[in-house]
């Protein structure tokens, strides 16, 4: 066993603690109140690499929330390693639902429980920590790294993209790593290949000037949130077919190998509906249900509201109805393309008794990496060297946007290296992550630096 892997294994402890800290902080990026949180967590991170004695360590300001950056690039002939991740985390809502405070962490049966645990600061912090283990044992670390962990990522990063192209040379590597995706299941070491893209929309239904008594004119004037519903219902067909012109028409369909290679997965349709709680799945005709939720577009109703929700009763036909529609996306289709073809299909499906506003929130470009590259065969053997497993490569349903990203602006392959599983329930109630998995996931990232290393 190497200096680094023993220094993980005696200091645990300790960086469990240290994770705790970090997850006491509550940098929710939707929260405009939550701003002294977001910088706490940037300054806590910001913190632990200054007293890793790096070459470079530094905070920098964007028009949104700081990009906390670190560098140590000591070698010309070894690859440069960029490891991205983020500090911000989701909205704890519903807080009645969590069986322990979001921002008070709990252990219970091996699991730490708390917003952000999984998404992203676990597993995030994981690389932080290897790159100590090599530090604090006089080591040099086997390969460059560079570092940028941002604030922004639940809000569609709106200032990254800006920032690596306006730092294009000081970012300069051969791959990035990240660890924000899930393992195929527990004990179950897995490489994510290919993520969904996305295209985040918002409607707004408006009907008469302003709300109305629903006995004195239901009947005569249009309900906005009886025409949204009606309007929803016919962006897809029974077969889970989305109905939007022009909606398939760049999609790249999955290869027999792809097929074959998914249903090689050791995935359980009956544990995944028990898991759920339900008692059948449901979408598109034709697919599995792996390659529905991982490898096959998709349109969902995120949120829907209007006219009166309070206690008790109260007799309105409302002036406006919302809805918030997401569409994951597959190669080759361009969110931005999607988004025009989506306002304009429902545009044209709008009654004329109501008037219709669509707003394209933001997207992300679906991605998929190469099976082949050095980087990926590096990342298995050091999942394989730490699990003792045979690692698993599997395409997720999520949406990384920035990946993308980094291959557009930087030209660079990206490496998912996910610690967490997808039962963790991120965004949701007590979202938790393994402390097994975030001890084997330090030592897995030092491993691949070390093997990359002799690559």
């Amino acid at each position: 066993m190497s200096k680094s892997q023993e220094y993980i294994d005696q200091n645990i402890r300790k960086f469990e603690e240290e994770l705790f800290d970090l997850l006491r902080i509550p940098s929710v990026s939707t929260d405009s109140s939550k701003k002294p949180a977001i910088k706490e967590a940037a300054n806590f991170l910001l913190n632990q690499f200054e007293s890793f004695d790096l070459e470079r360590v530094e905070l920098f300001e964007t028009p949104g929330n700081p990009i906390v950056y670190a560098e140590h690039c000591p070698h010309d002939d070894k690859p440069t390693v960029l490891v991205y991740g983020h500090y911000d985390v989701q909205p704890s809502d519903p807080d009645e639902l969590w069986e322990s405070p979001a921002f008070e962490p709990v252990v219970k049966d091996g699991n730490v429980y708390a917003r952000g645990a999984s998404d992203d600061k676990g597993q995030s912090y994981t690389h932080v920590k290897a790159i100590e283990s090599f530090r604090k044992t006089g080591q040099e670390i086997p390969v460059n790294v560079k570092f940028i962990l941002e604030g922004e990522e639940e809000i569609g990063s709106p200032n990254l993209v800006p920032f690596i192209t306006d730092h294009k040379d000081m970012l300069e590597c051969d791959m990035v790593l990240i660890s924000d995706t899930s393992m195929f299941g527990k004990d179950m070491p897995s490489i994510t290949y290919g993520l969904r893209g996305l295209a985040y929309m918002e409607v707004e239904v408006v009907g008469p000037n302003r709300d109305l008594h629903s006995g004195v004119y239901g009947g005569a004037v249009e309900n906005p949130l009886n025409v949204l519903c009606e309007m929803i219902a016919k962006l897809k067909d029974e077969d889970g077919r989305i109905q939007i012109p022009g909606f398939y028409d760049k999609v790249v369909d999955l290869t027999e190998a792809e097929r074959e290679a998914s249903a090689a997965l050791p995935f359980d349709e009956e544990a995944y509906k028990k898991s759920l709680d339900i008692d059948a799945v449901h979408g598109e005709k034709g697919y599995t249900t792996h390659e529905r939720a991982s490898a096959r577009p998709t349109l969902d109703v995120n949120g829907i509201w209007g006219g009166y929700t309070g206690e008790g009763a109260k007799t309105v036909l409302p002036s406006k109805a919302n809805a918030k529609i997401s569409m994951r996306l597959v190669p080759d289709q361009h969110p931005k393309e999607i988004a025009e073809l989506f306002t304009e299909y429902f545009n044209s499906i709008a009654p004329d008794t109501v008037k219709v506003k669509v707003t394209d929130h933001h997207g992300g470009h679906p991605s998929v990496t190469d099976l082949s590259f050095y980087g990926l065969k590096a990342a298995a053997q050091a999942f394989e060297d730490v699990f003792e497993k045979e690692v698993l490569f599997s395409r997720e349903g999520g949406s990384i946007p920035i990946v993308a990203d980094f291959k557009k602006v930087l030209g660079v392959e990206s490496i998912l290296m996910g610690f967490g599983i997808t039962s963790d329930a991120i965004h949701s109630p007590n979202e938790k992550f393994s402390l097994q998995d975030f001890h084997r996931g330090i030592k897995t990232s030092a491993r691949f630096l070390e093997i990359l290393a002799e690559a």
